[in-house]
């Protein structure tokens, strides 16, 4: 990049000073493309090319891969690649707008979708009779575009030029408009982000009651058919000439098919088991990841006066992105289907 440079919308402005080229910025920055684009690449194919997973919660997680995926795609290599000119930004405001409207609008997109999964997953566990598994009805698709359509209106007064303020900084690519920081950071985070949390909590409470009710169940259908073992053993062997008459003996298989249905019970409460240990980790990955930058996100433009590091705020913004990568391993670890997959993809590809 040339020293003389100028930006083409005001060009009394000096050039754009280089301090230092930031490799390992480069360096981490291009692994995590690579691993945000090949995780939620995968996960599209999976549902698209796997009978077993075209059901209703996993259209939701689709729907949050494409939005990492376009982040990946659109966002991330122009943030590395300001990172790696050492945080300046050396290309036109233009580009500089159209990547703040995309950081906004992808990132809040992402958040959005997984609350969209927390409320598609407490409806499921609360009115599971009313909800369809299979295929997705009209609420479902309203909440698919629901999660779009209010990003898009968050990132929405970045196009239309809420950016362009007087004496911008030509160096800086940022969002110049402190109110908007706080409009965008409340309706992006500090509204879904509790909201997400109290469904979860929901999701747990409802689990954990339905796990005690099968429990219950799976102690009375035991003693029923221990009951019923002792009784039939018990009883004499039946000798009648009645035609047609069946030796009572043909009770222990129905008590072997219930004992069998007992067993397949407890599996599926095994199940219920670990989907209830991953919540707390999908709640727990998605704080830590972006609540950092939020909270300095928000503080910066509150209080114009503290003295808050550039590498702090360029850290937590990596921290937010990794959120990205982190995404398809949370929602695909722990389901089977999507396992098979990925290690069938790796046996094709090694």
């Amino acid at each position: 990049m040339s020293d003389n440079f100028t930006d083409p919308i005001n060009e009394s402005l000096p050039a754009p000073q280089i301090a230092h080229y930031n490799f390992p910025a480069l360096i981490f920055g291009i692994l995590l493309i690579i691993t945000v684009t090949a995780g939620n690449v995968l996960v599209c194919l999976s549902v698209y090319l796997e009978k077993a997973l075209k059901t209703t919660t996993n259209y939701f997680i689709v729907s949050l891969a494409f939005a990492d995926l376009l982040l990946a795609v659109l966002v991330l290599p122009l943030f590395v690649y300001a990172e790696f000119q050492g945080g300046v930004w050396t290309l036109n405001m233009t580009i500089c707008d159209g990547l703040m409207t995309m950081d906004v609008m992808l990132c809040t997109s992402s958040i959005f979708n997984l609350c969209a999964i927390s409320v598609d997953r407490f409806i499921a566990v609360s009115i599971p009779l009313n909800y369809n598994r299979k295929h997705v009805d009209y609420r479902q698709l309203i909440l698919l575009s629901a999660t779009w359509l209010l990003a898009l209106a968050v990132a929405s007064p970045v196009i239309f030029g809420i950016n362009n303020v007087p004496n911008r900084d030509p160096r800086e690519c940022k969002l110049e408009d402190n109110n908007y920081v706080i409009y965008s950071s409340v309706c992006s985070f500090f509204i879904p982000c509790p909201i997400m949390v109290l469904l979860y909590f929901g999701v747990f409470q409802s689990l954990k009651r339905w796990e005690e009710a099968r429990k219950a169940k799976l102690r009375c259908s035991i003693e029923a058919c221990r009951k019923l073992q002792q009784t039939t053993m018990a009883l004499p062997p039946m000798t009648g000439t009645i035609p047609g008459a069946l030796p009572m003996e043909n009770s222990l298989p129905t008590v072997r098919f219930q004992q069998q249905n007992v067993k397949k019970r407890a599996k599926i409460n095994s199940r219920e088991r670990k989907a209830m240990k991953v919540l707390p980790v999908v709640v727990g990955c998605f704080l830590l990841c972006w609540t950092p930058f939020f909270v300095v996100h928000t503080l910066k433009a509150l209080c114009l006066k503290c003295n808050i590091p550039n590498a702090l705020t360029s850290t937590f913004t990596w921290l937010g992105y990794v959120n990205s990568a982190l995404n398809p391993i949370i929602y695909t670890i722990f389901n089977t289907e999507f396992k098979k997959f990925f290690k069938k993809c790796f046996r094709s590809c090694c």
